[in-house]
């Protein structure tokens, strides 16, 4: 889910940008030192959208630079468990595929998408249900809950979130629309 946050901090501009529009020179160092971080309380922060406050600076004995407390607002997005996402396909695996929603690449494992055998086709890159015949290709979208979710804060490359397809509503949106258009012209 993607979020709004209001976050205070101290940020310490140095000497270098002394002269410089302060403004300009905090949210450069708030966007160096926050956007693509992963924090397990606010999730991943993707942008800076705007700084609210900026409060009076101080200097510290024996250090040239100015500290501001500052208070800014940023977008972030943080996984929720059972929370309903929509992603795409962005790579297809012997054990599953990955799924990108948002600034994130969540796993499907085989297991978590179909009441079906399913068989991975290594030549075409893809999972087939063996008695359904439906698949999962790179570049499909799918909608799936999110059943699993480990951010790291130190890797974020390493955090985890699994989902699931195994419920009413879930699927590759072509299923979906399919399993739709079938049910109308049934009545």
């Amino acid at each position: 889910m993607y979020v709004r946050l209001k976050i205070r901090d101290s940020v310490r501009v140095p000497p270098s940008r002394f002269g410089e529009d302060l403004e300009e020179v905090i949210r450069d160092i708030l966007w160096e030192r926050f956007e693509g971080t992963v924090d397990k309380e606010y999730g991943v922060i993707i942008a800076i959208l705007s700084i609210e406050e900026i409060g009076e600076g101080r200097i510290l004995e024996g250090d040239g630079a100015v500290y501001f407390d500052v208070v800014f607002t940023a977008l972030g997005f943080k996984p929720l468990l059972q929370e309903i996402v929509e992603g795409k396909v962005v790579e297809v695996v012997e054990f599953g595929a990955f799924v990108s929603i948002g600034p994130l690449d969540a796993l499907l494992h085989m297991s978590q998408i179909m009441d079906d055998y399913i068989v991975y086709d290594e030549k075409n890159r893809r999972l087939i249900g063996k008695e359904s015949g439906m698949s999962i290709s790179e570049g499909d979208r799918v909608r799936a809950r999110i059943v699993a979710v480990s951010l790291n804060e130190r890797e974020p490359r390493s955090s985890k979130i699994g989902l699931t397809m195994r419920q009413p509503g879930l699927g590759n949106l072509s299923w979906i629309e399919a399993e739709r258009e079938k049910e109308r012209k049934e009545g």
